[in-house]
């Protein structure tokens, strides 16, 4: 093949129309990504953008709205179990999941009802 995938460039979640301050203060206050502008020619369209590492998250606006269940972007993270204090004192709730063995994970679900997923 003349090609490859590179790497992820960004996820998206979905978030219900107006809810941009709740995608901010989950992603950018709690968990600690960067909010960065979208292009102009999509704001309009509502939702924000996030960055960390080399990628970027963005959280889209979809109507009718549903929240991923089962679907979910996973994240590599220093700082696992400080992340898991982190986030109970936000009362975020988080799952522990052991289901693949020599693998640490937990679940958490973002204000809209979107699953995530980290690493350590």
């Amino acid at each position: 093949m003349s090609f490859s995938v590179l790497h992820i460039d960004h996820v998206q979640v979905a978030a219900p129309a107006g809810k941009e301050a709740a995608a901010i203060k989950f992603y950018a206050d709690i968990l600690g990504m960067q909010e960065i502008e979208k292009p102009e020619s999509l704001k309009g369209r509502g939702g924000a953008w996030f960055a960390f590492g080399g990628q970027q998250l963005h959280v889209g606006v979809e109507e009718p709205f549903s929240p991923a269940k089962k679907a979910h972007p996973a994240f590599r993270v220093a700082g696992y179990d400080e992340l898991k204090d982190h986030l109970s004192k936000y009362g975020v709730e988080w799952q522990e999941d052991s289901s693949i063995p020599g693998i640490e994970r937990f679940f958490v679900f973002d204000p809209f009802g979107n699953r995530l997923e980290f690493l350590k």
